[in-house]
C-alpha cells in the first residue's frame, strides 16, 4: 500500500516541477500549438486536431475487412441439374487463418518484448459437407443451408524476443487448431423442393 502511495507522490511531485519549469524555460512551442490549433479549429467549424495513433485505424479497417469478407452468410442461387454438384468449394484462404487465430504476437513494445510467428505451414481438412432440407428462412425465403466446416492446423516457431534489460531470443515449436465454417444458404430452386 505505501508503494502505491509513494508513486503517487512522486508522479505529482513531477507534474508540479514541469508546470513551474516549463513557462519559465522560453520554450514556447506547446503555446504557440495550442493557439494555432485553436485558431486553426475556429476558422474550419471543426475541433482541434487530436493526435491518434495508427493502431486504432488499423483496428477499425481490420474489424471492417473482417465483416466484409468473413462474417457474412452468402445466399446463392439454385443449383441446376439433377446431378448438379453440391459440395464445399470455397476451403478457408490462409489470411482468414491467421486472423483466427488467437492473438499473442500483439501488444508487444518494440525492443522490450516482441512476438513473432515463422515458418508458418497450414492443414486444412474438411471435416463437415452436408446439406439441409429446404426450409422457410426470414427475409430470405425458402432455401437450404449448406455446412462446410473445416480443421485448420497451423504450424509455426513463435519466437519470443526481448533487448533490453536482459537481451534473450526463445524459439518454440507451436501447433494452434483452428475451426472455421463456411455455412451458406442456397436457394430452393421451385415449390417442388418447398
Amino acid at each position: 500500500m505505501t508503494t502505491w502511495k509513494n508513486q503517487v507522490k512522486k508522479l505529482l511531485l513531477c507534474a508540479a516541477l514541469a508546470c513551474v519549469t516549463l513557462p519559465n524555460s522560453g520554450c514556447a512551442m506547446m503555446y504557440w500549438f495550442a493557439k494555432d490549433a485553436l485558431i486553426f479549429s475556429e476558422f474550419w467549424v471543426t475541433t482541434p486536431l487530436i493526435p491518434v495513433t495508427p493502431y486504432f485505424s488499423q483496428k477499425i479497417e481490420d474489424t471492417y475487412w473482417e465483416e466484409e469478407r468473413y462474417k457474412r452468410v452468402p445466399i446463392l442461387e439454385p443449383v441446376e441439374g439433377e446431378n448438379a454438384p453440391l459440395f464445399c468449394l470455397d476451403p478457408p484462404q490462409p489470411d482468414e487463418i491467421y486472423r483466427a487465430l488467437p492473438d499473442d504476437v500483439s501488444g508487444g513494445f518494440p525492443f522490450l518484448a516482441e512476438t513473432f510467428r515463422n515458418n508458418v505451414r497450414m492443414v486444412v481438412e474438411p471435416i463437415v459437407d452436408r446439406i439441409d432440407e429446404c426450409r422457410f428462412y426470414p427475409h430470405v425465403g425458402p432455401a437450404r443451408i449448406h455446412h462446410c466446416h473445416y480443421k485448420c492446423t497451423v504450424y509455426f516457431e513463435k519466437t519470443i524476443r526481448s533487448h533490453w534489460p536482459v537481451p534473450f531470443t526463445h524459439v518454440d515449436q507451436t501447433e494452434e487448431v483452428v475451426y472455421i465454417d463456411h455455412d451458406h444458404l442456397i436457394r430452393c430452386a421451385g415449390p417442388a423442393d418447398y
